[in-house]
Order: C-alpha cells, then sequence, then structure tokens
C-alpha cells in the first residue's frame, strides 16, 4: 500500500462520524476547567519545538490549536511574527496575559484548525504543541496547516504518543467513558506511521524525535486533584460519571500513577513521551 493510498484510507475511517456536534462537545469539554493551569508546566515543549523549526526573526508563524500558547511565546521569543488560534477564547485570553507579562507581541484569532480563515501560504512556519491532536478529523486539520503553510515552509508539532503516559490516561479514561465510534484516536499522531500517511506526498520531508515530558507534582493524589479540576478531558470525565463510576476512575488513575512514578516515595515524578514532528511542505 503506497502512502497515498493510506492516508486515504485514514481519510474514510473517520468520515462516518458527526464532526460537527463532536467537536462542539470538545470544545465544550476544554473550555471546563482550565488548561492553562496544566499548560503552563509545558512550556518547555514549545521551546524545543521552536528550535526544532529553526524559527527566526521577522517569520510569519501560525500557532494551531494553542490553548494558552507556548508555542505562541516560544515564537514571539525568537522575533516571529505569530498569529496564536484556538477555538476556545478563554485561552487565547490566558495566552495574551502570558504575553504581556513577558513584554511580547502576537495576534489572538478564534480560529478553527479544520478551517483555518487565512490564505493559502500565508505563512512560513505552522506549530502545534499538544493542540492539533484533538481535532476529531485528522485529514481536514493536515489539510488546512498545509493550505496555509508556503512551499518550503515547516509544519512543527509535539504530540503524545499511544503508549505514553498521557496515552495511557485516555485509554484509562475510555474504559470507563467509551470515546465516540469511527474516531481516530488522538494518540495516532504520536504514531510515525500513522502520522507520514496523513501528510503523504504533500511534504518534502519529515523528521520526527522522540521526546519526554517529566510531570510533577506532590503526589498521585495531587496529580488527580489537578487534573479532575482543571483538564477539561478528565473534568468532564468526572463529572458525567456516577459517584461509584468516579471512585473506579480515580482508583485507576491513582494505580496507573504509581506504576509510572519515577520520583520515590515523597513526590511525583511521572514521564509522557511525545513525538516531535517537523514536516517541510513540498
Amino acid at each position: 500500500m503506497t502512502t497515498t493510498t493510506s492516508a486515504a484510507s485514514i481519510t474514510d475511517t473517520v468520515a462516518a462520524p458527526d464532526f460537527s456536534a463532536l467537536k462542539s462537545r470538545q470544545q465544550t469539554a476544554w473550555a471546563s476547567g482550565d488548561y492553562a493551569v496544566i499548560g503552563t508546566t509545558l512550556q518547555i515543549v514549545g521551546e524545543q519545538l521552536a528550535e526544532a523549526c529553526d524559527i527566526g526573526w521577522d517569520q510569519r508563524v501560525l500557532d494551531v490549536a494553542a490553548g494558552n500558547g507556548n508555542a505562541t511565546l516560544a515564537a514571539a521569543r525568537r522575533g516571529a511574527q505569530v498569529m496564536s488560534t484556538d477555538y476556545v477564547g478563554a485561552l487565547l485570553e490566558r495566552g495574551a496575559a502570558r504575553l504581556a507579562a513577558d513584554g511580547l507581541n502576537a495576534t489572538m484569532q478564534v480560529a478553527d484548525v479544520e478551517a483555518l480563515p487565512f490564505a493559502d501560504g500565508r505563512f512560513d512556519a505552522v506549530l502545534s504543541t499538544f493542540g492539533v491532536m484533538f481535532a476529531p478529523d485528522q485529514a481536514r486539520s493536515v489539510g488546512e496547516m498545509l493550505r496555509v503553510c508556503r512551499p518550503g515552509g515547516r509544519i512543527g508539532l509535539a504530540n503524545w504518543t499511544p503508549d505514553s503516559f498521557i496515552g495511557r490516561v485516555f485509554k484509562t479514561l475510555g474504559r470507563h467513558l467509551p470515546p465516540p465510534a469511527g474516531v481516530a484516536s488522538p494518540a495516532l499522531w504520536g504514531d510515525e506511521k500513522h502520522v507520514r500517511a496523513l501528510f503523504g506526498e504533500r511534504v518534502g520531508e519529515l523528521r520526527t524525535v522522540r521526546r519526554s515530558f517529566n510531570f510533577r507534582y506532590r503526589s498521585a493524589a495531587h496529580f488527580v486533584e489537578v487534573f479532575r479540576n482543571w483538564y477539561g478531558p478528565v473534568h468532564k470525565a468526572f463529572a458525567a460519571l456516577p459517584q461509584d463510576g468516579a471512585a473506579a476512575l480515580e482508583r485507576d488513575l491513582l494505580q496507573l500513577l504509581g506504576e509510572m512514578n519515577t520520583g520515590g516515595a515523597h513526590a511525583l515524578t511521572v514521564p509522557s513521551d511525545y513525538l516531535e514532528i517537523v514536516a517541510v511542505r513540498a
């Protein structure tokens, strides 16, 4: 099977669900809690991605599904002209506050990665850290990122791998609240073969590096408390479950955290692998 055929197969697989309804539910989930509480801890990922994409002064950079702006801040620190987008306006406001605190500038605009309101080839680079991977229509998201990126420009992504800690968190959530049928798992964005099939021959080069981020909390219970209160998908999962179901989910998350903790008895350090991707637009 050729790369082009593989990409078409992926499109066929995810075409059946009602993406509009699913996206509406996702938007509600991400708007609940406050992702910025967790997002700010991931800033190093944005910095590494900006370096991998060789972001420099005056380059036109688009951050899609930007959340509270980790890639936005990283690109702005390197002198780029940044457009920061997300479909949750409150998160962009948090990103704007961070920019102001650091004396940086970027343009903030509410926008959906599956329907970007920008001209073809407008940007030198398109970035996303743990953002575009959650858009339900994967093929359309790739198509839009490629469309707005100029030929020779870079698309840089950081995506949790299927076997990572966060990948296993989502599998745990799925055992308690099954995901929508027919929708490709977000964690597939962390699988190199899948990503190469999505981009196909529309990129001249695609480089990947497997990296790791360390989640650091006081304890497993502290991690669950923070994510239950502030991380949209976990917050909504707990809210949707009856009391006994929520208790069972908490037990499973605590067990997973205990298995993966490398911080010893008095602290929680849990490494989570992610795939750093740099694709050069053909």
